[in-house]
C-alpha cells in the first residue's frame, strides 16, 4: 500500500483524539485536526480565529469555505506525501465532495473511513463531567473517571477547577444534533463507496487501538493479494 491516506469519523468526544494520537506514532502519519488548526487561529488572534470562535462556542460548525482550501492545502504537503490523518474533517457532503476532487485530482485516494461509534447518553457523560484548571487547562479532570482529590480544585497546583463552556450538557446536545445532521450521512456516504470501518468506542482506548490497527493490517494484506 503506497499510501495510508484515513478519516476519522465519530461523534464529539468519542475519542477520536486519543486515537489519533495513537496511529500518528504508530504509522508516523501527520494528524491533522481541523480542531487544532482552528484552536491555533484563536489563540493568535487572527480574523480567522475570531470568526471560528463565535461558532465553535455555540457548538456550531465553522463556514465550509473556511475549512475546505486550509484542508487541501495542508493534504499537499511534503509530510504528507505518504499518508495522513483526517481528524474532524470532513464533516459534511460538501466537504467530503470537496476532499474527493483534490485527492483525485493528484491521483490519490482515501484508504479508510474509521467510525468510532458512542451513543449520545454516554458522550453527555463523558464530556459534562470534565473539569479543568483555571492556570493550566492540560490539568484535566472528570467528575466521576478522574476526580480530583478534593472536590474543584487541582492537585498539581491548587487551583479553581471550571467547566468549560463547550462542555455543558446544553452546548454538547447541540453539538451532538449538528453532528447526526450534518456529518452522520458521511457514514453511508463512505460505506457505500466500500470505505467504512465501524469500531466500538464503547470499549477501552486500547481494545479501540488494537481493533483499528489490525483492521489496517487486513487492509494492507488485501492490497497485496
Amino acid at each position: 500500500m503506497s499510501e495510508l491516506n484515513l478519516i476519522l469519523l465519530g461523534p464529539p468526544g468519542a475519542g477520536k483524539g486519543t486515537q489519533a494520537e495513537r496511529l500518528r506514532e504508530d504509522f508516523r502519519l501527520p494528524h491533522i485536526s481541523t480542531g487544532d488548526m482552528l484552536r491555533a487561529q484563536v489563540a493568535e488572534g487572527t480574523e480567522l480565529g475570531k470568526q471560528a470562535q463565535r461558532y465553535m462556542d455555540a457548538g456550531e460548525l465553522v463556514p465550509d469555505e473556511v475549512i475546505v482550501g486550509m484542508i487541501v492545502e495542508r493534504i499537499g504537503g511534503g509530510d504528507a506525501r505518504d499518508g495522513f490523518l483526517l481528524d474532524g474533517f470532513p464533516r459534511n457532503a460538501k466537504q467530503a465532495d470537496a476532499l474527493g476532487e483534490a485527492l483525485s485530482g493528484s491521483e490519490r485516494r482515501l484508504t479508510a473511513a474509521l467510525l468510532i461509534e458512542v451513543p449520545d447518553d454516554e458522550l453527555v457523560r463523558r464530556l459534562a463531567g470534565r473539569r479543568v484548571c483555571v492556570k493550566n487547562p492540560s490539568h484535566i479532570y472528570h467528575v466521576e473517571f478522574d476526580p480530583p482529590k478534593h472536590e474543584g480544585v487541582c492537585d498539581q497546583d491548587g487551583s479553581r477547577l471550571i467547566q468549560r463552556d463547550d462542555d455543558k450538557e446544553e452546548t454538547i446536545r447541540n453539538r451532538l444534533g449538528v453532528y447526526h445532521r450534518e456529518t452522520e450521512p458521511l457514514i453511508g456516504h463512505y460505506d457505500r463507496m466500500g470505505l467504512l470501518r465501524r469500531f466500538d468506542g464503547r470499549r477501552i482506548a486500547d481494545e479501540v487501538h488494537a481493533h483499528i490497527r489490525a483492521t489496517l493490517a487486513t487492509l494492507r494484506l488485501e492490497e497485496t493479494l
